[in-house]
């Protein structure tokens, strides 16, 4: 679940330090939902070639159903940057991902449109649904290029949010993270392409992990990036940035300079706890939990953990039973529960007797 935008300030004095060129920019970080900094992140703008990132996720969310064979037709051609399709061309609907993704094709994002939606005004109906489900609250989709057209445009925010969903489908990862690709045509037999990827933060940043980059005369050069640094995810988005590749350099290292990914993990913590009436003496018990938080530089050792546990139990007790609770807090803040539960059957004594010994319980009474 997507929370709210969070004004980048309210976390940290450093990122005024920072100086990005971009018109608009957010750091974004898709394990919380914050952002850690920000440059007028909700106001409109062009996005241009960002825009196959919403394009690629649909195909291939369509793909894994139905990886279809797509002919190239004269009503697919588009003009920019491009797969180089030819008219009678047939390429898998994957295939196309891998055109829209790695070298910008117009003509594979209006291939794979078409395919899917019968035209691009459907195609764009598709994307908009798409981007609502998602949280783009100030977006409009009109071609699946990104081309430029006045009621085509999103937001830094937006943006940041579509690549943290597009994050989630392990196809999107895998072809956005990877600096070159073969296509083997399915017509003709004999054409192979090996496309490369136009996102140079690749090669210049050695925690990139992906992301999509965007040109137009009137947009200016976008980029949308993500980064993943010792468990932590960060995403960046630039539009209208002449100095993008620095810019996203600098905006991560302060991300990771600055905050960091916790993992707090009961699954392994085990307890002993005195057991009155059972037929042991003592109950095994084990918290059962895993929370990952990300928290300031230095803010880790100001986490304070408590065990709730009763000083004995009474019996009877079963497997799964809560007997208790670890609680982690920040600054007086509660930023973690775990339970914990018993892991040894642990009945009373008297429910443990067999008939026999319960009979002659009852004439050693009497005698």
């Amino acid at each position: 679940m997507t929370l709210p935008a969070v004004n980048a300030e309210s976390y940290s004095d450093n990122s005024q330090k920072l100086s990005i060129s971009a018109a608009q920019a957010v750091l974004y970080c898709p394990d919380n939902g914050e952002v850690y900094y920000s440059k007028l992140e909700n106001k409109t703008g062009k996005i241009a070639s960002t825009t196959k990132i919403m394009t690629a996720l649909l195909t291939l969310e369509y793909a894994s159903k139905n990886n279809k064979k797509v002919k190239f037709t004269q009503d697919m051609v588009a003009e920019g940057s491009s797969m180089y399709l030819k008219i009678g061309e047939v390429v898998t609907l994957r295939d196309l991902a891998v055109g829209i993704l790695l070298c910008s094709g117009n003509d594979a994002a209006n291939a794979a449109a078409i395919s899917i939606a019968g035209s691009l005004d459907k195609f764009a109906e598709m994307m908009n649904k798409r981007g609502k489900q998602i949280g783009m609250k100030n977006t409009c989709f009109v071609t699946p290029s990104g081309l430029d057209h006045e009621n085509h445009y999103s937001t830094p925010y937006d943006m940041a949010l579509l690549m943290s969903v597009a994050l989630e489908n392990q196809d999107f990862c895998k072809i956005t993270s990877m600096k070159s690709e073969k296509v083997d045509f399915i017509k003709p037999k004999d054409k192979s392409v090996t496309y490369s990827n136009h996102n140079r933060l690749l090669s210049l940043y050695p925690y990139c992990i992906g992301g999509k980059t965007g040109y137009t005369m009137a947009a200016g050069r976008c980029l949308v990036t993500a980064s993943r640094k010792d468990g932590l995810t960060l995403i960046c988005v630039t539009l209208n940035d002449r100095n993008d590749w620095k810019d996203h350099i600098a905006m991560y290292n302060y991300g990771f300079d600055n905050y960091s990914m916790v993992v707090l993990d009961d699954s392994e913590a085990y307890f002993e706890v005195d057991t009155v009436g059972g037929k042991l003496d003592s109950t095994t018990l084990k918290g059962k939990g895993r929370t990952l938080i990300v928290l300031k530089s230095g803010e880790v050792d100001k986490i304070n953990k408590k065990v709730c546990l009763d000083n004995f139990l009474y019996a009877p007790i079963c497997d799964g039973d809560e007997k208790g609770s670890i609680v982690y807090t920040l600054k007086g803040k509660v930023i973690a529960t775990h339970t914990i539960v018993a892991v040894v059957y642990n009945n009373s004594e008297k429910e443990n007797k067999s008939l026999w010994d319960y009979i002659k319980g009852i004439f050693n009474n009497a005698v």
